[in-house]
């Protein structure tokens, strides 16, 4: 009576296991049930059944188990209860219940002769069940009811209708008896023998249904994740929940062939899939071969024209088709395969003349139709895939344009770059004709394709071949135009030095003079690189230059890219409200243009702007419009909606509206580019506030594949804070500096996240520094002191200065403030006024850490023997704490509380001792020395001795155990307090 171990978590299966649960519930108390469990086949439908069977066998359940098993025409009848019989009568335990019911041995032996009347066997198995329902409660599990034979068919009729599930006379208690039985829904074409059973069982009141449905996608993301020991990247495994649709074995599938060969079906997969298609008669299956060829979905009337066979046979095999539930009749007089996987088996086991063949057809038949752009993708595919290269190339050109005009960057890439595949492949003059139809322009709109999909590196990496392509005979505006695009891109990827070096190739190659617009571009470009190389005077001199340029040619969107560099450069910065005044101008302006990546960089530096100066409401407002904009203009994946995403999640995050932040980065997720990893990092440092640690492995994904500083910087914030919150110094020190380096720029600027970092690596300095004192090790207290000294000095040069020359805002001011009371908490011990400091500059809005310099504040309070204002600071940090779900905060302050009998507002009346004497007291009833009890109240062993003294002398004991057996009997203290 085992069950299948399974290594996996069940996922995704709440409600189902409730429902099931209480089944077994009602069956225990004497209502006997059964429930019928479909699924289609890897939906899960014995793993959930499994998990059933071993909770009832864990509450003292009879457990049985049968299978049905697909032997064709030649089934063995009562299989399934053969094989639960066989395992009844191996156990010593069932042998009387089992002796009084001979007539079930006819089974057991694999005989007929003493099964042949049906009544008294069917009778017999009922009775057995019922017998053993009165030893202790059963579960009958049937697997596979879709292979069951006709024999086991019936008799499981006679157990659910007349049988085992029937009350008895008068109302009494019946069998306490609970059956589970499962088949795949679909396989039950319209004349399976199953089919009339089910539904006459159903309408049985003591008989339900229960459908398991494909999992959701963020349940078959949890799974993927949870059967994968190494970690997949974000890319990976959203590829495997769109294929696996649900279904739980396709994804396990899928994850185990990861380290295959790129695209196909996992060959054991295509097995399996296969043989139901292999049933079809040869009509049907040329129809489904064909459909294949189509796509997921296929029109009728294309079909039919690509099958080439009668409209009454095409009928039939349809029909056939979708009474084997290989193919489902959708909208529209379309046809999809019910499976996307079961498509792509069937296309694989195509011959590769019959394929190229097929395709061929396809493409002739669309051609012939009408909506030219809306059937250019599908055209631009069939046409490769025949291996017409000509026409393949004109219908992607086609449906690139048509992407662009709908806002798709990402099809865009996807039409150009199979354009860019065929081109040389080509003869030059079956080729488009026209101006800009040449390969360096094409490349280059792919790399515009790309940047605006979130493709920063393929962006790049397309700009330099747009580059390798610029010869001799190239037109010098184009030569310059390449290099500018290159270093914008460059830009995005923190290819700093290489960006200012392309811009300033694209300035040399085209004169100031006469004015054109590629100059005046390339001047734009080159300023946002001077800028990031450390080059102000470079950039304001060019700056001022382009921008005269510009407003002369009337070029608005390059006008207003200008007034965005220019802002901080030569007048007030992008925090001040003159700065913004000049952003809401640039904003102006590159609206009336059109151009929404210049008026999206507008609305990010206002946002920025207002986060930088602490006015966290208005940023949002100014993030609401960024992103609708960049919505309607089909870009929310491009660089600068990229930033305005992680912005948002961390003004929520910020603000402490938690739940919202994690629900927002869970929508990103499904839609933006792996490179957009980044923009979740709010949502781990959430994850890692309540509690859950596991957010460092999604925080070390982010350093993976080539550099990006803002995924550098996520990852630098969570995995310090994570060493710090499991205590190891040493990491937390280690990660800190890295993450600093690695965003160190070429010029030597230290990265204005360094201050926050700082303070999160001196939080386990000063963990570990307050151990070390507890342990009476001064050196190593002076060793750590070193370290913190060197940290709190690169927090102090970096806050006064930051990037971009000014000291930080009130983000970093509070950051600032916390590292100096850690520093000081490492050198000297808590401190009052450096953590009243701290608290009172995260007033601008950070929820989380003015909480978190709350519980360091009252612990300073405490040590300074203020126990009522240590009191007050505590509750104000737990109620934040508690509203957040920010579990280890939680936890250490409930500790403090505990510890420090905060939770009392003042002390006992009726006692003669102090609040603080109590404290002590309770401490002498734990048996802690005098040493001891100053070091968990944070006084000195001295003040400790002298508060001794005191209880000793107000309860007239002799003896520190006299006072504590004193406080017992008077009631000062309870055993429950002191336990432990």
């Amino acid at each position: 009576m085992s069950q299948t171990s399974f290594s996996t978590p069940l996922i995704g299966r709440d409600g189902e296991l409730a429902r099931l649960s209480a089944v077994l519930e009602r069956a225990r108390s004497g209502e006997a049930r059964a429930v019928l469990v479909a699924g289609d086949a890897g939906v899960g439908k014995t793993r959930v059944l499994d998990e059933v069977a071993g909770r009832a066998a864990g509450d003292g359940m009879i457990v049985l188990t049968g299978h049905c098993v697909d032997l064709g025409d030649v089934g063995l009848p009562y299989l399934p209860f053969t094989e639960v019989l066989g395992v009844l009568a191996g156990e010593e335990r069932f042998a009387e219940v089992l002796a009084a019911h001979p007539v079930v041995e006819g089974l057991l032996g694999g005989g007929t002769d003493a099964v042949r009347d049906r009544l008294r066997l069917f009778e017999g198995i009922a009775g057995l069940l019922a017998d053993l329902a009165d030893v202790a409660p059963v579960l009958l599990v049937l697997e596979d009811l879709h292979w069951a034979d006709q024999s086991s068919r019936d008799l499981l009729r006679f157990l659910l209708s007349r049988g085992i599930l029937q009350r008895t006379a008068g109302g009494a208690p019946g069998h306490r008896l609970a059956v589970l039985a499962s088949y795949r829904a679909d396989d039950l074409h319209r004349r399976h023998p199953l089919r009339p059973l089910l539904a006459e069982l159903v309408r049985l009141p003591a008989v339900e249904r229960l459908e398991l449905r494909p999992l959701a996608d963020a349940e078959v993301a949890r799974l993927v994740r949870a059967v994968q020991e190494r970690t997949l990247s974000d890319v990976t495994v959203r590829r495997i929940v769109e294929r696996a649709e649900g279904n739980a074995f396709y994804a396990e599938e899928l994850v185990a062939a990861t380290d295959a060969e790129a695209g196909g079906v996992p060959s054991g997969l295509a097995d399996v899939l296969l043989i139901r298609f292999e049933q079809l008669s040869d009509t049907a299956q040329q129809v489904l071969r064909t459909a294949a060829v189509a796509g997921r979905h296929v029109e009728h009337e294309l079909l039919r024209g690509a099958v080439g066979i009668p409209e009454g046979e095409l009928e039939t095999a349809l029909r056939e088709a979708i009474g084997r539930q290989l193919l489902v009749a959708g909208d529209g007089d379309t046809y999809a395969f019910r499976h996307a996987l079961a498509r792509e088996a069937v296309y694989a086991d195509l011959l590769p003349g019959e394929r190229a063949r097929l395709h061929g057809t396809f493409a002739r038949l669309l051609t012939g139709r009408g909506r030219p752009a809306e059937t250019a993708a599908e055209r631009a595919h069939h046409y490769r895939e025949s291996h017409d290269l000509a026409e393949a190339l004109a219908a992607s050109l086609e449906a690139a344009d048509h992407a662009h005009r709908v806002g798709a960057p990402a099809e865009e890439l996807r039409h150009l770059e199979a354009a860019l595949d065929v081109w040389s492949s080509v003869e030059p003059s079956a080729r488009p004709s026209g101006e800009g139809n040449n390969r360096v322009t094409l490349t280059l709109r792919a790399s515009a394709a790309a940047a605006h999909a979130g493709e920063s590196h393929r962006a790049v990496t397309l700009t330099r071949s747009a580059l390798a392509g610029v010869g001799q005979d190239t037109d010098t505006e184009l030569a310059a135009r390449v290099r500018y695009t290159l270093a914008g891109n460059l830009l995005t990827v923190d290819s700093l030095t290489a960006a200012f070096a392309y811009s300033s190739e694209a300035l040399a190659l085209i004169p100031a003079e006469p004015a054109s617009r590629t100059w005046t571009w390339a001047a734009a470009t080159h300023v946002m690189a001077a800028r990031q190389v450390g080059e102000n005077d470079t950039a304001l001199r060019v700056g001022r230059e382009a921008l005269r340029t510009a407003e002369k040619l009337q070029v608005t969107d390059a006008q207003a890219d200008l007034l965005i560099s220019l802002t901080g450069l030569e007048r007030d910065s992008r925090d001040t409200p003159r700065g913004r005044e000049r952003l809401c101008e640039a904003r102006e302006l590159a609206r009336r243009s059109g151009n929404a990546p210049v008026e999206m960089r507008a609305l990010f530096n206002l946002a920025i702007g207002c986060y930088e100066s602490g006015d966290l409401q208005e940023c949002l407002a100014w993030l609401t419009e960024g992103l609708d904009r960049a919505r309607r203009a089909g870009l929310l994946s491009s660089t600068y909606p990229l930033a305005m995403r992680y912005l948002r999640l961390l003004v929520l995050y910020t603000l402490g509206h938690w739940d919202e932040c994690v629900n927002a980065a869970a929508a990103d997720s499904e839609v933006l580019p792996a490179m957009g990893g980044y923009t979740a990092g709010p949502a781990l440092y959430v994850a890692l506030a309540r509690g859950n640690l596991t957010a460092a492995e999604h925080a070390r994904a982010l350093l993976e594949g080539p550099f990006d500083w803002m995924g550098t910087l996520v990852a630098g914030i969570a995995l310090t804070d994570a060493a710090a919150l499991r205590g190891d110094a040493e990491a937390a020190v280690e990660r800190m500096r890295s993450t600093v380096e690695a965003l160190t720029d070429d010029a030597g600027t230290l990265p204005d996240v360094t201050v926050r970092l700082v303070a999160l690596a001196l939080a386990a300095v000063a963990d570990r520094a307050a151990e070390l004192r507890r342990t009476s090790d001064e050196a190593g207290v002076r060793r750590w002191a070193d370290t913190a000294t060197e940290l709190v000095e690169l927090a102090r040069a970096t806050a006064v200065h930051g990037e971009s020359g000014t000291p930080q805002g009130p983000e970093g001011v509070a950051w600032l403030a916390r590292a100096e009371a850690e520093w000081v908490r490492v050198v000297s011990g808590p401190d009052v006024r450096a953590w009243a400091k701290a608290v009172a500059a995260c007033d601008y809005g950070d929820e989380y850490e003015r909480a978190r310099c709350r519980l360091r504040h009252a612990e300073a309070l405490l040590a300074a023997d203020d126990r009522e204002a240590a009191a007050i600071e505590a509750r104000a940090a737990r109620e934040t704490a508690a509203r957040l779900g920010a579990t280890l905060l939680l936890e250490r302050l409930d500790a403090l509380i505990r510890r420090g009998r905060l939770a009392e507002t003042s002390a006992d009346r009726s006692s003669p001792l102090t609040a603080r004497e109590q404290e002590v007291l309770l401490l002498l009833a734990l048996g802690r020395s005098n040493r001891k009890i100053g070091e968990e109240l944070y006084i000195t062993g001295k003040t400790a001795s002298v508060h001794v003294s005191n209880i000793l002398a107000k309860l007239g004991a002799a003896s520190r155990t006299e006072a504590v057996a004193i406080a017992y009997r008077e009631g000062l203290i309870t055993r429950e307090e002191t336990v432990g």
